[in-house]
């Protein structure tokens, strides 16, 4: 079969299909005998319903549907006759002259881009990189140490200081009016880590159980709730009871009370040092990959298609409105959202998607199975029973496809570092921990 295929635009182009109307017509009356077998109607016994009788129900739709179905495999085999790699969906418009005897259609559609890499020893790269020091092993330790801090009434004279935990009473007015969330009774907070506005936490430093202290509060322009961002309100707070924290000395029950096998100091020291590196290491080539990505669409040139971006955006739309949903928003599969909001960013995606393929493809850059297994492996070492965390994933097609993808981004990541300039930059482990993404 010869296919002639007409260049419209850039990515886009035209085929026109032909089929003979006895095909097609051949197929009807073929579906139609077989509907007749099984077809039930009032007053006809089942199988026994005449044909004039099922095609004068049935004809229009069993047509329609030989029509998408005939047209669908022109299609097909005319795209695989021409080597074309499609993308989308085709626009199928049926022509309004055609040979005797035959029906023929237009199809419109986009193919897949080439998409050309350029040498890539030019394109620059930061690559960050970061070590676990005492200092983080020491901030995570008082962190593991706080959540089981325990707490115990201080004496009647006692004033509250940083570090204890209050409870009180409390109520806000702003212009003579309370408003909401702005009163509370027996509302308890740890003094001096932030929990409460810095006005609230001055205000109560210093008092003894049973004091009362009035006092202005600024919210801040950006405060979460809207109704009172920016203002300023009338506080009223009375201090009901103060306990001071106690933190659990770092010794081997500590160890022994978060679950580590080597119940000592050093081994729990060990055992914390051991998952910040993990941590660390998860997060550097996150960021690291980052990098990599922005020099690859940077030294990449290709045409888009518009119908992957449009299929990009439509399921990001969807994507939107079910985390709406989830929400607890009203009527969010309607929720109005313009296509442009993700435009930008689905355009980015299909690019990346389409330049990372073809890398992959010219440099055989493919998951290996041990590389599946090793990251699965890894993944698995920081939970309390790792074979079961590996049967899971290999229990379900597609996890083992999301941690494929993983691997591959893994793989192209080390090919551009190795080809590309790499400008080395050391960062502390608190600066990594801040870092997004």
């Amino acid at each position: 079969m010869t296919v002639n295929v007409e260049t419209l635009e850039k990515l886009e182009r035209k085929i026109t299909l032909t089929l003979p109307v006895g095909t097609i017509q051949s197929e009807v009356d073929s579906r139609l005998k077989k509907l007749a077998r099984t077809v039930k109607m009032d007053g006809f016994r089942p199988g026994k319903v005449p044909m004039n009788v099922v095609a004068q129900r049935y004809g229009y739709s069993v047509h329609y549907e030989v029509m998408n179905d005939k047209v669908g495999e022109a299609f097909s085999q005319a795209a695989n006759e021409a080597k074309l790699r499609v993308a989308g969906q085709p626009r199928i418009t049926e022509k309004e002259e055609s040979p005797e005897g035959q029906l023929a259609f237009d199809a419109v559609f986009e193919v897949f881009p080439d998409v050309k890499i350029n040498d890539l020893s030019g394109a620059e790269v930061e690559k960050l990189d970061a070590e676990v020091g005492d200092e983080a092993i020491d901030k995570t330790l008082d962190i593991l140490r706080k959540q089981r801090r325990t707490f115990a009434q201080r004496a009647q004279d006692a004033t509250v200081a940083d570090g204890d935990r209050v409870t009180v009473d409390f109520e806000g007015k702003i212009d003579g009016e309370t408003f909401q969330g702005g009163k509370a009774e027996d509302f308890q907070f740890i003094v001096g880590e932030g929990q409460m506005l810095k006005e609230f936490e001055d205000a109560v430093r210093g008092l003894k159980s049973g004091d009362s202290r009035t006092f202005p509060l600024s919210f801040p322009a950006d405060y979460h709730g809207k109704d009172v961002a920016g203002k300023q309100a009338d506080f009223m707070v009375t201090v009901k009871k103060i306990e001071a924290s106690h933190l659990p000395e770092v010794n081997e029950q500590l160890a022994k009370s978060l679950g580590i096998a080597d119940a000592t100091v050093e081994g729990l020291r060990a055992d914390i040092k051991r998952n910040l590196e993990r941590e660390v290491k998860f997060r550097l080539l996150a960021r690291n990959k980052n990098a990599v990505m922005d020099a690859l669409i940077a030294n990449a040139e290709l045409d888009l298609p518009n119908s992957s971006v449009q299929a990009e955006v439509d399921r990001m739309v969807e994507g939107a409105r079910a985390e709406l949903k989830q929400r607890g928003i009203k009527d969010a599969d309607k929720a109005p959202i313009p296509d442009d909001v993700f435009r930008p960013q689905a355009e980015r995606r299909v690019r990346l998607g389409l330049v990372v393929a073809e890398l992959v493809r010219a440099n055989n850059l493919q998951a290996k199975p041990e590389q599946i297994k090793a990251h699965i492996d890894e993944l698995a070492a920081s939970y309390e029973k790792p074979a079961d965390v590996v049967r899971w994933y290999f229990s379900d097609n597609r996890r083992l496809a999301e941690v494929e993808a993983v691997v591959i981004e893994n793989n192209v990541t080390d090919f551009v570092l190795g080809k590309a300039k790499v400008n080395a930059k050391s960062v502390s482990f608190d600066e990594l921990m801040a870092q997004q993404g």
